[in-house]
């Protein structure tokens, strides 16, 4: 049974779906006014990864994740840079999507752009005004809070928090805590035809009505940063349910923030829990105004898998502590598995990266009973699959995964399998790698082999059997004191040499 923290009822609930056996996720998605920062990518993971996992499941998921494409930080920016708004949210968006890809993020089924719904948000505003919830002045169109009794259950914030509105607008709203819905037009803004005069939309509106378009008046999980509960899901929430009158959303699923840490920190985090208050993780999550960026260098230095691993590892509710140190450490830990997929290649001549993974959780291959070594292989699986039902606890998951590393090397080595093997022990390894191909595939990770990884490009490889040869050398000459050396310098630069029955090989770390 899945169970899924509701920030809304503040308590995990048993999952359950509007239409049996379908899942319809929205998660909010980047205003595209700069490049994309690593923090930008957390919730993209995340959703990715419960996608997957709900999939695994048996449940046909649609993910949609939007793209602000109109909003006060890209008309700044249209200005400052004397470009168009178009043109920077076109780039921006290309940098957002590249970015994706590096990380693993392939499982969005729609990307709606605020900009293509112009019709959608102008009639989900009308409703509004008609129902009595909104009400027009001079081509501004504003939410009542006050005619919603309800506002404010999300985020339980009262209904008197002034909203962004300031300067003039402000000054025509009934109450500070009313919010935009449209923009009346201004000096060299973009704008849109609308009944209320020449305009453009709010921020709310527009996720109420592209989450409307494409999920339905009501769906299963809205999710996002901690930092969006209040004000934006807080008034996504009042605005769609007073409109249609029935709970927009399920489950309402917020992932911890990121922040920065000391150079020499270790990955991890306190849970947003057990902060003083959520104000405080908002006020220290990482930014670009924080000095955030650099992507794109960050993928090319550390590659995209190191990266969502680094951010699978703290359970989505917790803050991450983003440092140097914490992504070493991840790259560090990886390397575990890279070289028991070694280990499995040369035993089997089978290649790791060309398993098809299980697609769903009853196609284990798996005994139910029998051998000692593939019991404890099930047993890593359960515990696994238990912490993913719990709330998808991918912290959990992947600590399951070391685990089951350390036994399948543990089974390798007391059979001595690099040397010799039988058919029931190669049967046997070949169902744990099966195993761990399906776990692992959950999470998004080890989904191809490496592309020219730090230290494994042809030219270094050329370079290493160079040294390793003349090793060999010195060794069969009694040289002893220059094969140290050579083995010794290779490892203070992070360079193993493996001297095994079939053969010297080398390894990174």
């Amino acid at each position: 049974m899945i169970r899924v923290y509701n920030t809304l009822s503040k308590q995990k609930e048993e999952f359950q779906t509007n239409e049996e056996g379908k899942v319809g996720i929205y998660l909010c998605g980047p205003t595209v006014y700069d490049k994309s920062h690593i923090g930008h990518m957390v919730g993209p993971i995340i959703f990715d990864t419960v996608k997957r996992y709900l999939s695994f499941n048996g449940y046909d998921v649609t993910l949609v994740v939007n793209i602000t494409d109109v909003d006060d930080k890209l008309i700044m920016k249209s200005r400052e840079r004397a470009l168009s708004m178009d043109a920077i949210a076109k780039e921006m968006t290309e940098d957002y999507l590249k970015n994706l890809n590096a990380l693993g993020v392939d499982q969005i089924d729609h990307m709606p752009k605020a900009t293509e719904y112009i019709g959608e948000i102008i009639q989900f505003t009308k409703d509004l005004i008609d129902k009595g919830f909104a009400y027009d002045v001079d081509g501004d169109v504003f939410f009542d809070v006050a005619a919603n009794a309800c506002y404010g259950k999300l985020s339980n914030r009262s209904a008197d928090a002034a909203q962004g509105e300031g300067g003039e607008a402000a000054s025509r709203k009934k109450s500070a805590s009313d919010f935009a819905l449209w923009k009346s037009v201004k000096d060299d803004e973009p704008s849109w035809d609308s009944p209320w005069g020449k305009g453009r939309p709010g921020w709310h509106i527009e996720c109420s009505a592209m989450s409307r378009s494409i999920l339905g008046e009501s769906f299963d999980i809205h999710g996002g940063g901690l930092d969006l509960v209040f004000p934006h899901h807080e008034n996504e929430l009042a605005q769609s349910e007073c409109c249609h009158g029935k709970p927009m959303v399920r489950y309402w699923m917020h992932n911890g923030l990121m922040r920065a840490g000391d150079s020499t920190g270790k990955v991890g985090g306190r849970s947003d829990r057990e902060q003083d208050s959520e104000q405080a993780t908002v006020e220290t999550k990482i930014s670009r105004s924080k000095g955030a960026g650099g992507l794109a260098d960050l993928i090319e230095t550390h590659g995209g898998e190191r990266i969502r691993f680094f951010l699978l590892r703290t359970h989505y509710r917790s803050t991450i502590v983003f440092s140097e140190a914490g992504l070493e450490e991840a790259g560090t830990a990886l390397e575990s598995f890279y070289r028991l997929f070694e280990r499995y290649e040369r035993i089997t001549k089978s290649d790791f990266y060309s398993l098809t993974p299980n697609p769903l959780r009853e196609h284990s291959n798996l005994p139910a009973e029998g051998c000692e070594f593939l019991q404890q292989v099930a047993a890593h699986r359960q515990s696994y699959l238990e912490h993913m039902d719990d709330d998808f606890n991918t912290g959990g998951a992947t600590s399951d995964l070391f685990d089951l590393v350390r036994t399948i090397n543990r089974f390798i080595d007391q059979h001595d399998l690099e040397s010799s093997s039988s058919e029931e022990q190669l049967a046997a390894l070949s169902m744990s790698i099966v195993t761990l191909r399906d776990l692992s595939a959950i999470l998004g990770i080890f989904t191809s082999a490496p592309a020219e990884a730090a230290g494994n490009n042809a030219l270094t490889g050329q370079l290493m059997e160079l040294l390793i040869a003349l090793r060999s050398e010195a060794r069969e000459s009694k040289n002893f004191e220059i094969a140290d050396r050579i083995r010794d310098g290779l490892a203070e630069i992070g360079v193993t040499i493996e001297d095994r029955k079939d053969g010297t090989g080398w390894r990174v770390g």
